[in-house]
């Protein structure tokens, strides 16, 4: 098995409105890739949420009471802090310098996913601004697989990726937080061993382990790489959903 990961060259700067499919099959042409039945394309959060217009400016945020309560003990900006409520569900930690919550997709973070770098908007001071991950990751995946296959007549899968830290380990590593048309999960239980032996619990995170390969690829400071095309995933495609990742609070040990 050869599993090959290429980052797309020359990508513009996404701005609010930008179709990103036009944008990624012209890239596609510039670094001489045609797709495939089964490619995969691996975008990173950003250039999805900047062509979504989730941009926000902090100058426009009247932080609540109880955002400015958060902000005294995580020691952050009341103002972002009131974005980080309004995109989660629940607090879990608070400490100087971090909120870690449970964000209404449905995944752990922290600061709900809510980033600084690499991000300006069209005016004001680079440091107002804020980007928001997308409102539905999964819809947008699918929407710009059906325009990339529609225009390629190949059925691909497209994932979308962040960086996440992990509980008990230091650096964050490329996470999945949507998907359309490949497998979250691959259940192998059942399955014999070298030796015979039938797997009893087995089940691997295929969506998080390629979407860690692709991180590598794109780097994660000044790149400029935040699309890679994926060839020789080796599991069959299928239909899927980012919700598949997600463990049921019921089984949650570190809560």
């Amino acid at each position: 098995m050869t599993l090959t990961l290429t980052p797309l060259l020359k990508l513009p700067l996404i701005h609010p409105g930008d179709n990103l499919a036009d944008i990624i099959l012209a890239s596609l042409q510039t670094s001489h890739i045609n797709l495939e039945e089964g490619d995969i394309l691996v975008l990173a959060q950003k250039i999805v949420s900047k062509a979504e217009g989730r941009l926000i400016n902090l100058t426009t945020v009247i932080p609540t009471d109880s955002a400015k309560l958060l902000a005294t003990q995580c020691e952050k900006d009341p103002r972002l802090v009131e974005l980080i409520l309004r995109e989660s569900t629940e607090i879990l930690r608070v400490r100087p310098g971090s909120v870690i919550v449970q964000h209404r997709l449905g995944f752990i973070c922290a600061s709900a996913g809510i980033d600084h770098s690499n991000v300006q908007g069209e005016s004001g001071k680079p440091e107002d601004w804020v980007l928001l991950l997308p409102k539905d990751p999964d819809l947008s995946a699918l929407e710009i697989r059906r325009r990339v296959e529609s225009a390629t007549s190949h059925h691909i899968g497209v994932m979308i990726i962040d960086s996440h830290g992990r509980v008990w380990r230091l650096g964050v590593v490329g996470t999945c937080i949507g998907l359309s048309g490949l497998p979250a999960l691959i259940d192998e239980r059942g399955l014999q061993d070298l030796f015979g032996y039938k797997l009893k619990i087995t089940i691997v995170g295929v969506a998080d382990e390629l979407a860690a390969a692709a991180s590598l690829v794109m780097g994660e400071a000044a790149e400029g790489t935040p699309v890679v095309h994926v060839r020789g995933f080796p599991y069959p495609l299928r239909e899927s959903s980012m919700k598949e990742l997600i463990r049921p609070k019921d089984q949650d040990f570190f809560r």
